[in-house]
């Protein structure tokens, strides 16, 4: 009885337009946390190969937690992707007709080309993240030995991949639209979840746009700094 009376306030929850932001919300500031971390990790690639195959190794060797990891990063990637289309198909449909002009009421606008551009760049980062896996984490494994133990050589495929410039450029170019979706995102995930006010919500915008920008160029200068030798 719990259970089927609880079933339809779940339901009702995610399809109210309320329930899909604070979930868009939640969901979209959990991937950016991860985007952050995994962008630090791939910086250290810059202190060697061996510290970034150490890095890597250790991360695989966590087991069972990493899958529970990798599940909840799916969970969280479906989730914020199907809502994010659910929201762009019913704003749609209420305006089938694209203003001529945009224009917000109230208080300084938002809106802007990230704004106005999410569901686009959400789409190419789900591709990229598709063809990101299959390269990288289902890629080639090339194998090496630290210090007596045998681990996969991830710097080797990393270097190899980014040395041709449509990995290079192609994968900068995904960035520069992940820094897109990150500076109005962060914002308005805060928004979405109910934790802004007039006093905070101008300072939460501004760390929103360094984020998007630090991310962008923290994943943007590995591929280019190995396809022009700098990494070898």
């Amino acid at each position: 009885m719990t259970i089927s009376s609880d079933r339809p306030k779940l339901i009702s929850f995610y399809t109210s337009p309320i329930g899909k932001k604070i979930i868009s919300g939640v969901t979209g500031l959990g991937l950016s946390l991860f985007v952050l971390v995994h962008m630090i990790d791939n910086l250290t690639l810059f202190a060697g190969s061996t510290a970034y195959n150490q890095l890597a190794h250790s991360i695989n060797s966590w087991g069972i937690l990493l899958y529970a990891v990798e599940l909840t990063l799916l969970i969280l990637v479906m989730f914020h992707a199907a809502i994010g289309i659910s929201i762009k198909l019913n704003t749609m449909q209420a305006r089938p007709i694209n203003y001529s002009q945009i224009k917000s009421v109230g208080e300084p606008s938002k809106q802007s080309i990230s704004s106005r551009t999410m569901i686009f760049t959400g789409l190419v980062l789900l591709g990229f993240l598709v063809w990101h896996l299959a390269t990288f984490k289902f890629g080639i494994y090339y194998s090496t030995v630290i210090n007596g133990v045998e681990m996969r050589d991830l710097s080797k495929l990393v270097i190899e991949k980014f040395q041709h410039p449509i990995y290079a450029f192609g994968y900068a170019g995904v960035m520069i639209m992940l820094g897109f979706h990150l500076r109005h995102g962060i914002w308005s995930a805060w928004q979405s979840i109910g934790l802004l006010n007039s006093k905070i919500s101008p300072l939460v915008y501004a760390i929103a746009l360094i984020l998007g920008i630090l991310i962008a160029v923290g994943f943007i200068v590995l591929p280019l700094a190995i396809y022009f030798g700098l990494i070898n």
